[in-house]
């Protein structure tokens, strides 16, 4: 009987470590913060971290190999009593087939993250209700994060988690803060995922979807194949170029992919379309120039 309910209870423990969707490392750094209770940082961290990573997000099972790999950068900036001032650095990546190269998928650098909290505060979501700055934020990253991941696996395959971070922004903006408004030219939380869900920028989510299945799960199979699958999705982000102001996705993708595709061209077989590429990349993302140089 004792064995019959160990091998239930380890049934259950095994079930619940499989719930969750993230694999995240949470750091908080407070090296310009002086004089205070530095404490609270390190409750604060290993909180987010257990929120993050132990909450069920969505109803799909994930298997342990299968969370998505993740991290959120804290940087304290400033200090007044409980509130505090922050940049906060999101990064993301997914594994590819055949390797166990992790390709990036998001890195986004929000400068606009102020936030009350105090220490052994409970971290509690309400979906609707606007409750916390921190956990809105931390949950509005934690939706996009897994919705751009399914998107590179399955076509559209994020929406659900999407529109949740688009409920996550709705509830946040009763809160008055710049960074849940829809501010003309602003780069913010708002704009990210009104974005990523708008019908007409929609070639952005399809060339995730395409770069990562026929591009990078087949690099180590076939690399020529990959590397013109590749070229064909970058090429086709001119679509989205203009579309908007600020240029936000083309920036969100270059972002995280400058590096890569830098890596991808910089030898080997060249493609059909390489002067094209190396032009195009030049003109929407003029800010990675420097990288665009070392392209063959």
């Amino acid at each position: 009987m004792r064995k019959i309910v160990l091998f239930v209870s380890l049934l259950f423990v095994f079930k619940s470590l499989n719930a969750q969707e993230l694999n995240c490392l949470v750091n908080i750094n407070y090296e310009q913060i002086a004089g205070s209770n530095r404490q609270v940082f390190v409750t604060l961290e290993n909180a987010l971290s257990e929120f993050i990573n132990k909450t069920k997000w969505t109803d799909r099972i994930f298997e342990v190999e299968e969370r998505v790999d993740c991290a959120m950068n804290i940087i304290i900036s400033s200090r007044d009593g409980n509130t505090f001032s922050a940049t906060l650095q999101v990064q993301s990546s997914r594994p590819t087939y055949g390797s166990s190269y992790l390709t990036p998928i998001l890195n986004i650098k929000d400068n606009d993250f102020t936030f009350r909290y105090n220490e052994f505060d409970p971290l509690n979501y309400n979906r609707n209700n606007f409750d916390s700055n921190l956990i809105s934020t931390i949950v509005f990253y934690v939706y996009t994060i897994l919705g751009v991941d399914a998107d590179t696996f399955s076509k559209f395959g994020g929406d659900k988690e999407l529109k949740e971070a688009q409920n996550v922004m709705l509830q946040a903006q009763q809160s008055g803060l710049a960074s849940w408004q829809n501010v003309v030219g602003k780069q913010n939380r708002y704009l990210l995922i009104d974005n990523l869900l708008s019908t007409k920028l929609k070639k952005y989510r399809e060339v995730m979807y395409d770069y990562h299945i026929k591009g990078m799960d087949n690099f180590a199979a076939n690399k020529d194949y990959a590397k013109q699958a590749i070229e064909t999705s970058v090429l086709a982000m001119e679509q989205i170029y203009n579309k908007t102001v600020g240029n936000y996705l083309i920036r969100l993708f270059f972002d995280a992919k400058a590096g890569e595709i830098v890596n991808v061209y910089s030898d080997g077989p060249k493609t059909k379309n390489s002067s094209n590429l190396k032009n195009t990349l030049k003109r929407i993302s003029p800010n990675n120039n420097a990288k665009w140089r070392d392209i063959e």
